[in-house]
């Protein structure tokens, strides 16, 4: 199975990579491969450059074989689409490969505001990992997608392409991205918060420090 984690990783920190590799052992792959945002359409603007994110996430993922980059939609002009990503990847991969994207239950609430959202079960499974505060309103669009689609183990996702949901509780790093950026911007060290060949390379790339 093709597993993708996206995001925008601005910057990349422990939370990411725990979640990925947890991922990766619980869901039996042998990679997953992390997929930088260029323009995400449906939150803040990233705080720097994504050759930048790009660079970090790279250094920070250095000696861990599990973990891959896809750097496809750095590659494409305008806002990063799921639909398009995967299509694209279905494209690749066949029609017959299973392959599986992840996304967060707080940002899967808003699954319905996504674009060509309908279309995106038709070409990966959709891993939704929980988040302590997030839940569904029980009639949205999302859940009952989610209850429609919802596999019963593991495994069936090993055993069709596309079509199914799963729900996970993995012990996921309360890291924020957004506290590390406030970090370096009044001065605070984030260091044990994100890899330390990460925080070293924004220190010589003088990243975040003038972000308002």
């Amino acid at each position: 199975m093709h597993l993708i984690l996206g995001g925008t990783f601005d910057p990349v920190h422990h939370g990411h990579l725990r979640m990925a590799v947890e991922l990766r052992e619980r869901l039996g792959v042998d990679r997953v491969a992390l997929v930088p945002c260029h323009i995400p359409p449906h939150r803040e603007q990233p705080g720097t450059r994504s050759e930048d994110r790009l660079a970090l996430l790279k250094l920070a993922i250095a000696g861990e074989p599990g973990l891959t980059v896809d750097d496809r939609e750095l590659n494409r002009q305008g806002p990063s689409f799921t639909a398009e990503t995967l299509s694209q990847l279905r494209d690749e991969l066949g029609p017959r490969e299973p392959l599986a994207m992840v996304v967060g239950m707080d940002s899967f609430a808003g699954f319905h505001r996504w674009r060509d959202w309908r279309r995106i079960p038709e070409l990966a499974h959709i891993i939704v990992v929980n988040r302590p505060g997030a839940e569904l309103e029980p009639q949205s669009e999302p859940a009952q997608l989610l209850n429609q689609r919802k596999a019963a183990a593991i495994n069936e996702l090993h055993g069709r392409p596309a079509g199914l949901c799963l729900a996970l509780d993995l012990p996921l790093l309360e890291i924020s991205a957004t506290g590390i950026r406030e970090r370096i911007r009044s001065g605070r060290s984030p260091r044990y918060l994100l890899p330390d060949p990460v925080w070293q390379a924004i220190r010589d790339r003088g990243l975040y420090r003038d972000e308002v």
